[in-house]
């Protein structure tokens, strides 16, 4: 397909720009540094998942709104982006593992679920008539090689992480982890870590209403979304430092 130069490039997901770039990915990605603040953190135990919720409006119910998504009792997600796209995909991933357990009569592997996520997206920038996914996944829990945390862009491109961040603050908290972080932090240190992350780009303070976490634990194999109470325990501790 002949196209004149300057034009199409960014319109049409089956057309390269004459300097190799793809345009409408690059705009799903700018979907992504849009969208809230979310992080994962592995620790030797287990993994913490924790992402900002921002109140957009007073009528809105919270509870309604979630952030952090379980896919199978050992893995869930969290998100930035376009959180229709997040569903599509989770509840994708949700089929996976129920397919695999039906099949293999086992949990399914957290690298192997992410790969499968991450066809889905990538088959998304090849096709004309459709666009890509405006959403980057955080994907953690514990499987038999123990501790996992992936992040899917996206491109469909995937990768593996100790710490991670996605969103608008993504780059602030990067910064923080790469000052902070230790691959020998347990669960223990590696739940005030990730608030203190958040707490750096939240406006007006970091609070229970403002924050959802989940973690996964290395002893009990099962992914765990934490209660209000829980999560305000952990934060009164940490402003109390």
């Amino acid at each position: 397909m002949f196209t004149p130069p300057g034009m199409g490039y960014d319109r049409a997901i089956t057309i390269f720009s004459p300097d190799g770039r793809l345009f409408q990915v690059e705009y799903a990605l700018e979907a992504v540094r849009r969208g809230w603040t979310a992080l994962g953190i592995r620790c030797i135990d287990g993994v913490v998942i924790a992402v900002e919720k921002k109140k957009i409006s007073p009528l809105i119910d919270p509870s309604s709104m979630e952030k952090i998504l379980r896919i199978d009792e050992h893995v869930g997600a969290t998100f930035a982006g376009l959180s229709s796209d997040a569903r599509i995909l989770i509840e994708s991933a949700r089929q996976e593992a129920q397919i695999n357990r039906l099949l293999y009569d086992e949990i399914i592997d957290i690298e192997a679920l992410t790969r499968k996520i991450s066809s889905i997206k990538q088959l998304y920038t090849q096709h004309a008539g459709v666009r890509p996914f405006g959403v980057a996944l955080l994907i953690a829990g514990v499987d038999k090689f123990g501790p996992r945390l992936f992040m899917t862009e996206p491109s469909g491109a995937y990768a593996g992480y100790y710490a991670v961040s996605i969103g608008a603050g993504s780059q602030t908290v990067t910064e923080f982890f790469e000052k902070n972080y230790n691959v020998n932090i347990n669960l223990e240190n590696a739940i005030p870590l990730a608030l203190k992350a958040l707490a750096m780009v939240i406006e007006g303070g970091i609070d229970s209403t403002r924050v959802e976490m989940a973690i996964a634990r290395k002893d009990t194999g099962k992914f765990e979304i934490l209660p209000s109470k829980n999560l305000s325990k952990y934060i009164d501790e940490l402003k109390a430092t």
